[in-house]
C-alpha cells in the first residue's frame, strides 16, 4: 500500500506537514482530492467536526496536493495520500480495483469508526463491517443531464454503474442540495437513505471596502462552469471582469479566455482576498450541485449575479440577481445594472450576506456528526 510517497507540488514531503490528532469521540476516514471543490468541502467540514469531537483522517486520491493544501489538511486532521486515481480521471473500472483494499487497510491502521467517501463509486466494491456514508457532490451522469441531451456516452456507462452500486451499498447518501437530490433520483432512481446537508464555509469576509470590479472563480476547463458565456459578456461590462481558476483540466480539457482578465490559478487565500474586494461576484454555471464560489461571494457581502438554474434558485432565491446562462448579453446587462446603482448593490450584498449565514460549518458539522453517530450506533447494535 503506497501512502505518503509523494510530495506536495512544491516538493515538500507530506510527512512533514502532518499534525497529531487529539483525543476524539470517534474518528472517520474521509476521501478527498486536490483537484476540485471536494477539497474545500472536506476542509470546512473537518473544521466544524473538531468541535463535535470527530477526528478526520483524509485519504487523498488523484493528483497530489499543493504545499498550501497539505498544510491546511495537516492542521485539521491527518493526511494520507494514496496512489490511486479518481473515477472521473480513471480510464476504466479496472484502474480502480485496488482502491477498496487500500481504503480498508488505512481505516484499520487509523482506527476509523466510519468511512466517509466523497465519490459514491468508491463504495461500489467495498466489503466491510464499518458503516459507510457516501456524498454525491457531482457526477458525470447528472452533469450530462444538465449539459447534453440523450443517453450518456457508452464509455461512461461503467461510471454510472459504479455510482449506482456505491449508493446502493452505502448506509447513508448525502447531497449538498435538494436540486442535486432530484437530479440523482432522475438518473439513478430514488435513494431511500438520502439526506440533504448543505455545504459551508467558515471564513468571515465582509468589512473590506468594495472596489469596482467583477470577480468569478471556478475550474473553467469544465464546460459546466460556463466560461465561454462569461468571457463573451466581459466584452460589454462597464467594470473589468476577473476570472480565477484553471483553464486547462487534468484530462487536457481547456477553454480559451480572451475578453475577461484571467488571473490563473490562485492560492485559496488570494481567491478570498478578491472576493472581499469585488463589488460584484458572478457564477455563470450551467451545472452546479451547490456552488461554493457563490457562497464565498455572499459571505463577502458582494452583490451576486447567478445563472438561473435550479440549485441557485433553491439556495439564493431573492438574495441574488439571476440571468439566462446561455445569454451573454443578459449577463452583461445584469452586471451593468448593478455597477451603475450603488444602493442596489449594497442591498443585494446585504441580502446575500444574510442568506450566507445559513451555510456555516457548525450547522453542517452538527448535521453530519448526527448522521455519523446514528450509523456508528446502528453498527454497534448489530455487532
Amino acid at each position: 500500500m503506497k501512502m505518503l510517497r509523494v510530495a506536495a507540488r512544491d516538493g515538500t514531503p507530506l510527512d512533514s506537514l502532518l499534525q497529531p490528532e487529539s483525543a476524539q469521540r470517534y474518528r472517520i476516514l474521509m476521501t478527498v482530492d486536490a483537484v476540485g471543490g471536494v477539497w474545500r468541502y472536506a476542509m470546512e467540514l473537518a473544521r466544524g467536526l473538531k468541535a463535535q469531537g470527530v477526528g478526520v483522517v483524509f485519504a487523498g486520491l488523484g493528483p497530489g496536493p499543493t504545499n498550501e493544501q497539505a498544510e491546511e489538511a495537516g492542521r485539521l486532521g491527518a493526511l494520507r495520500w494514496l496512489d490511486e486515481p479518481l473515477d472521473w480521471i480513471a480510464p476504466d473500472q479496472e484502474a480502480l480495483k485496488a482502491l477498496p483494499q487500500k481504503l480498508l487497510r488505512l481505516a484499520r491502521e487509523e482506527g476509523a469508526n466510519l468511512l466517509h467517501l466523497n465519490l459514491p463509486s468508491q463504495a461500489a466494491s467495498l466489503d466491510t463491517e464499518l458503516p459507510v456514508l457516501v456524498v454525491s457532490h457531482s457526477c458525470v451522469v447528472t452533469w450530462w443531464r444538465a449539459m447534453r441531451k440523450g443517453p450518456i456516452p457508452a464509455e461512461w456507462n461503467w461510471m454510472k454503474k459504479q455510482n449506482a452500486a456505491g449508493m446502493a451499498k452505502a448506509d447513508a447518501v448525502v447531497v449538498p442540495s435538494g436540486s442535486h437530490a432530484q437530479a440523482l433520483a432522475h438518473c439513478y432512481g430514488e435513494q431511500p437513505r438520502l439526506s440533504v446537508v448543505h455545504n459551508a464555509i467558515s471564513t468571515v469576509l465582509q468589512g473590506t471596502e468594495k472596489e469596482p470590479f467583477i470577480f468569478a472563480a471556478g475550474r473553467w476547463w469544465d464546460e459546466g462552469k460556463n466560461a465561454r458565456v462569461l468571457d463573451a459578456a466581459a466584452a460589454n461590462t462597464v467594470w473589468p471582469l476577473l476570472l480565477a481558476g484553471a483553464a486547462r483540466g487534468p484530462n487536457s480539457q481547456q477553454v480559451q479566455i480572451s475578453r475577461a482578465r484571467h488571473v490563473g490559478e490562485l492560492p485559496h487565500a488570494q481567491v478570498l482576498d478578491h472576493m472581499r474586494r469585488a463589488g460584484i461576484v458572478v457564477s455563470p454555471s450551467l451545472y452546479e450541485p451547490f456552488g461554493l464560489a457563490a457562497l464565498e461571494g455572499a459571505r463577502a457581502g458582494a452583490a451576486l449575479v447567478l445563472s438561473d438554474i435550479p440549485t441557485y434558485r433553491e439556495l439564493w432565491s431573492d438574495a441574488a440577481v439571476f440571468f439566462d446562462p446561455h445569454d451573454p448579453d443578459a449577463l452583461s446587462s445584469a452586471i451593468n445594472t448593478l455597477a451603475a446603482d450603488s444602493l442596489l448593490r449594497a442591498e443585494m450584498g446585504a441580502r446575500a450576506l444574510a442568506r450566507s449565514r445559513r451555510f456555516t460549518p457548525d450547522v453542517q458539522a452538527f448535521s453530519m456528526a448526527e448522521i455519523y453517530g446514528q450509523l456508528i450506533k446502528a453498527e454497534a447494535r448489530v455487532a
